[in-house]
């Protein structure tokens, strides 16, 4: 039912990040998955990776910092604060940090939604059953399409 109720929505754990589910495949015929994403200092995914939906982050409160390959290999540092937004193409290299002491929250959509929030629906899954082993990360990535490349590496 439309609008979508924020307080009702779905809520899942990934690590100490919060996301509030807005819209699922379902709900759109598979073209977008929206999510609000709070990230506590220090959050975010732990390694770079990449998979083939594109995203798009409309950042509401503080600052998150994003880490982005390009096709050379270098990664560059970008940071975005309230009002910005910062688009990632599918398949491209990234991760994103809060890095600061306040909690980030952004407005997150991924085109199209299936990889993404299968991905996030396992991993909230796995993570409530305690904190999961390397080997159970590294196959639920694969089985769900998303490529964990490794540590951030050092700026170039």
């Amino acid at each position: 039912m439309l609008p979508v109720n924020r307080d009702r929505a779905e809520r899942w754990r990934l690590g100490t990040d919060e996301i509030v589910v807005l819209a699922t495949g379902e709900q759109t015929g598979g073209t977008i998955f929206a999510v609000e994403i709070r990230m506590p200092p220090g959050g975010g995914p732990p390694v770079m990776h990449r998979h083939d939906p594109g995203e798009i982050y409309h950042v509401l409160g503080g600052e998150f910092t994003f880490y982005v390959g390009d096709p050379s290999g270098s990664v560059h540092r970008v940071t975005a604060g309230p009002g910005d937004v910062v688009p990632l193409a599918g398949g491209t290299p990234h991760n994103i940090r809060n890095e600061t002491a306040a909690d980030a929250v952004a407005f997150v959509v991924h085109s199209p939604a299936a990889v993404m929030e299968g991905f996030s629906r396992a991993a909230a899954a796995l993570a409530a059953a305690g904190p999961p082993d390397m080997a159970q990360v590294l196959a639920l990535a694969e089985r769900h399409g998303v490529e964990l490349l490794g540590p951030i590496p050092a700026l170039r």
